[in-house]
Parts: C-alpha cells; sequence; structure tokens
C-alpha cells in the first residue's frame, strides 16, 4: 500500500513529463544513489569491486548502448565486442599518442571513433535487417578482430599486441584504488543513463521505436528511416566505444584484441534479452545478472557437490553456467520476452493496485 499514487497530482506539463513521475520512484532512485555512492565505498571489500561492482557499472554502461540499438530501434547487432574494441583502441591511441591528453577527453574520443565505425557498419541496415543485419553487423566483430591483430599501428607497434596503461588521472585526482576506479564509472553510467532515458523519451526516441515496430508505416507518417537507423548506430555505437575504453583502461588495464572477441558480444546481447528489450531498466538488470550469477555457480555448485560427495571440475562449472544461460535465454524469450524489466513493471503494477486482484 505504500506504493499508492492518492495525492499526487500533477499541476503542469514539466510535472507530468518527469522522468519519475511517482515520488516513491523518486526517492527509491535517491536512496540508491546514496547508497552506490556514499554506502558501498565503505563497505564492499576489494574483492566485491574488482569482481563484482566495476565490471557491473561498466557492463552496464554497455548493455545500455546494446538496448538502444535492439531494443528501442530493432536492428540486431552482433558487433558490439567490435564497437567496444574500436572504443578501447581509439581512446587508447589518443592516451597515448598526445602529449598530456587527459583521460575523461580520450574516453569520450574513443566513443566517437566507435560512432564513426558504427555508422559505417550500420549503413546495411538501410537495406537488410533482421538475419541479414545480424551477419552483417557479425562481419565488423570479424574485422575488428584481423584489424587490431595485424595493423601494428593501433597497438604502437607492440610485436605481441598487448597493451597497457598507467598513471590514469581525473582532473588531477589519482585513479590508483578501487573505490577511486568504482565511483569514476558510476559517475559516468549516471549521466549517460540520464541522457539515454532522455532521448528515448524524445522525438529521436519515438522514431526510433516506430522503426522498429514497422519502417513501413514508419516512413509513410514522415519518419525518414536512413536518420532513424544510423542515428541509433551512432549513439548505441558511442555509448558502448566509452564502456570498451573503461573496460579496457579501468577494469583490465592491459589487454589485447582477444578481450574484445565475439563473445563479448553474445554477452551483451544475452544482457539485453534477459534485462528486458526496450528498457532502460533491462540494462541494469541484465548486467546485474550475468556478472553475479558466475560468480554464484563458481562459488555455489563447488559447495553442492562437496555436500553431495561428488568431485566437480571448473571446467563442469563452467559449461553449466553456459547450459543455465542458454535455459534462461530460452525461457524468458517463450514466458517473458519483455525480460527482468517487465517482471519488475507487472510487479510494481501489483503493488499499487494491491490488495485488489485486478
Amino acid at each position: 500500500m505504500i506504493y499508492r499514487e492518492n495525492g499526487q497530482f500533477k499541476t503542469s506539463y514539466p510535472e507530468d513529463q518527469q522522468i519519475f513521475p511517482i515520488a516513491q520512484d523518486r526517492v527509491f532512485v535517491v536512496l540508491l544513489l546514496l547508497v552506490s555512492f556514499a554506502a558501498v565505498p565503505f563497505f564492499a571489500s576489494d574483492y566485491m569491486f574488482r569482481a563484482i561492482l566495476i565490471p557491473f557499472v561498466i557492463m552496464a554502461m554497455a548493455a545500455l548502448g546494446v538496448n538502444i540499438l535492439v531494443g528501442y530501434c530493432g536492428q540486431i547487432s552482433l558487433g558490439s565486442g567490435a564497437f567496444m574494441a574500436v572504443g578501447a583502441y581509439g581512446a587508447y591511441n589518443f592516451f597515448a599518442r598526445v602529449p598530456d591528453m587527459p583521460l575523461l577527453p580520450a574516453l569520450l574520443l574513443g566513443g566517437l571513433c566507435a560512432t564513426a565505425f558504427g555508422v559505417l557498419f550500420g549503413l546495411p541496415s538501410l537495406r537488410v535487417r533482421g538475419l541479414y543485419l545480424a551477419v552483417a553487423t557479425l562481419a565488423a566483430q570479424f574485422f575488428a578482430d584481423w584489424m587490431f591483430l595485424r595493423v601494428k599501428w593501433f597497438t604502437l607497434d607492440t610485436p605481441s599486441g598487448s597493451v597497457s596503461v598507467s598513471n590514469l588521472q581525473v582532473f588531477g585526482l589519482p585513479l590508483d584504488s578501487d573505490v577511486s576506479k568504482y565511483l569514476f564509472c558510476l559517475t559516468l553510467l549516471v549521466v549517460i543513463a540520464l541522457l539515454a532515458k532522455n532521448l528515448v523519451r524524445g522525438a529521436i526516441g519515438r522514431e526510433w521505436m516506430a522503426i522498429r515496430d514497422m519502417d513501413v508505416a514508419a516512413a509513410v507518417i514522415g519518419i525518414r528511416p536512413m536518420y532513424a537507423k544510423l542515428s541509433a548506430f551512432a549513439v548505441s555505437s558511442f555509448i558502448i566505444g566509452v564502456a570498451g575504453a573503461l573496460w579496457a583502461f579501468i577494469y583490465l588495464g592491459s589487454w589485447e584484441p582477444g578481450a574484445f572477441s565475439v563473445d563479448q558480444s553474445f554477452r551483451l546481447l544475452f544482457m539485453v534479452i534477459i534485462g528486458g528489450l526496450g528498457s532502460i531498466m533491462g540494462g541494469f538488470l541484465g548486467a546485474a545478472f550475468i556478472v553475479v550469477l558466475p560468480i554464484f555457480l563458481n562459488q555455489f555448485l563447488p559447495m553442492l557437490a562437496g555436500l553431495a560427495g561428488v568431485e566437480i571440475s571448473t571446467a563442469v562449472v563452467s559449461h553449466t553456467e553456459l547450459m543455465i544461460f542458454g535455459a534462461l535465454i530460452v525461457w524468458f524469450l517463450i514466458v517473458e520476452p519483455h525480460g527482468l524489466a517487465k517482471l519488475w513493471s507487472i510487479g510494481k503494477q501489483k503493488m499499487r493496485v494491491w490488495p485488489f486482484p485486478y
């Protein structure tokens, strides 16, 4: 009953169009931000930062970018790992080649490099769609793998192809601790999520959703398919590129092209499917699920096998994780295609009318 809207009257258009029109949602978001920024840095351990929190924040940003393209615009993409790689290597080249290049502009320039790469490989979306578009974006993944492995210029002529960064600073403050890295990534995530939420609520977001639902009808009512599709590729690639740069600079520190393989693209697509297509919340829920589940299985399955007196290897745990991922994807596609975000929405709706059954 605490989720009722009784007495919450909207007396102006800005009040009616705000991101969180229900007061309880605003309070929940404010409390969540306070906990994330103020409480978590004091109570989380180093293992929590390195294994869960930092990967979750970065992957949530990447899933947010994928959801804009796949969920809101309906353009199937299997090249998200390539966009992450372009963002990472673009930011690295700006950071290493330009003297005294600050970290934040380097990350944004890496995102712009991913934008150009995404628009280039988004051109086939003007002629093909569905499975054919998925194959076209998969070609971007293979092309990026070949480019960063064979063209030594991108890795500053490093023989092994592995590159690394160090002495990272933001506004003169060093990013040498797990807490500072977490807060930096979380701040970027909050800013990008807020901008993305406003985009999908505006005119350009409605164009994306019209193209997703029926592109022919959208063209009939005056929406330009070329502009809508390429803008979705541009915005999505920028967000994924910034996430890829953060993944390389903040989480990995030292990486090679194999860090952004096709497995990363499928993992991001799984996050969007499980979290919920066409939902900003879905990116967060999917990233939390994909990041936390492997850690839970790695801890729970050996413990369960030990209680049963059965010895289980790490390979079996890894294969079990993949099987559970596949089973969950099939289950969500059949039972709830809109994913965890839809379940969250249904739960909120039931709280609004409880204890009545309708």
